[in-house]
């Protein structure tokens, strides 16, 4: 792995995370990369969660957690960060980040990449929300 994802943990209903991903590859810089975090919840299909361009200049985010997650990045410290807030028990699932080959989060269709766009990965955190 790429990537190391962190910051997982149990929250209850309403509660906030901030997870944390960074480069576990010293050679990997992901200023160069637009960066993505995905879940996967107990049952259900890999969820692309969110993404960030490169530059830090635009994202977007899955409905399911529109207004509620914002994700950022601070180049200088080779880290991409999702602060989660007003969580809710389906945020459930285990949290990974991933880099894609290119500096924005669309592809040349100008859709959201697809999980096979992204070129590193990382290992999961686990999310637990739960009262």
């Amino acid at each position: 792995f790429q990537l190391q994802a962190s910051g997982g943990g149990l929250v209850q209903p309403g509660g906030s995370l901030r997870l944390s991903c960074s480069a576990s590859n010293p050679g990997l810089t992901l200023g160069s990369y637009a960066v993505g975090w995905f879940r996967r919840a107990p049952g259900k299909e890999r969820e692309r969660v969110s993404c960030i361009t490169a530059s830090g200049g635009s994202s977007d985010y899955a409905d399911s957690v529109q207004g509620r997650f914002t994700i950022s990045r601070d180049n200088a410290e080779n880290t991409v960060y999702l602060q989660m807030n007003n969580m809710k028990t389906e945020d459930t699932g285990e949290y990974i980040c991933a880099a894609s080959d290119g500096e924005i989060c669309v592809n040349l269709l100008g859709i959201p990449k697809e999980s096979y766009e992204y070129t590193y990965w990382g290992q999961g955190t686990l999310v637990t929300v739960s009262s």
